[in-house]
């Protein structure tokens, strides 16, 4: 089966989870400057949803460039990251509207994690259709900052009830992790 389909399908849905997202983000009632002030935690709750939207289109592009195809559980595997990136809207606005609170700040790391782990199942379903040998293969390897990430959240949701901003301190530092682009996939198609 070609890629190109699940490639615009899921560009499809990824821009749509964006525009979801500013959508949320509300008008404030006065026409001055300190009228937005009860506005910047939602804002900086978007911000961070939307560079980690950001760094899944990259890497899912990167991803289905590396590939010829995709099988019937490929489209599946897909269709389980779609489903909790699309859950990051709501998370965002919740945790943007409850700046700091545990349970917000717990979710969205959930959220986070379940996405993480739905890109690692997405990806290994990739390299199990076209070898670890396959350009795919050779460039992802083990996956170290996706593991880390995966980690990170981990130790992130539980901090949440106690520090949430702690919780959001690691949920920051798994963005910077992963805005530099990741390279593995770029350098090894130049290679080959």
């Amino acid at each position: 089966m070609g890629k190109g389909r699940i490639e615009a399908f899921s560009d499809g849905v990824i821009a749509i989870i964006i525009t979801i997202m500013v959508l949320e983000l509300k008008v404030p009632a006065g026409g001055q400057l300190e009228d937005m002030a009860h506005l910047v935690p939602v804002f900086v709750s978007y911000v961070l949803s939307f560079v980690f939207i950001g760094i899944y289109w990259s890497n899912h592009h990167h991803l289905f460039h590396a590939v010829r195809e995709v099988t019937g559980g490929i489209l599946w595997a897909n269709l389980h990251l779609l489903f909790w990136l699309s859950l990051i809207p709501f998370v965002t606005n919740w945790m943007g509207e409850n700046f700091l609170s545990p349970w917000p700040v717990a979710i969205y790391g959930i959220v986070l994690l379940l996405s993480g782990i739905a890109y690692y199942i997405l990806s290994q379903f990739l390299i199990r259709h076209h070898g670890k040998d396959s350009t795919l293969g050779i460039a992802v390897g083990k996956d170290v900052k996706g593991i880390i990430s995966l980690v990170v959240y981990l130790i992130a949701v539980p901090i949440a009830f106690n520090y949430p901003l702690g919780a959001y301190i690691l949920y920051i530092l798994v963005a910077v992790l992963w805005i530099v682009p990741d390279r593995r996939i770029e350098s090894t198609i130049k290679i080959k």
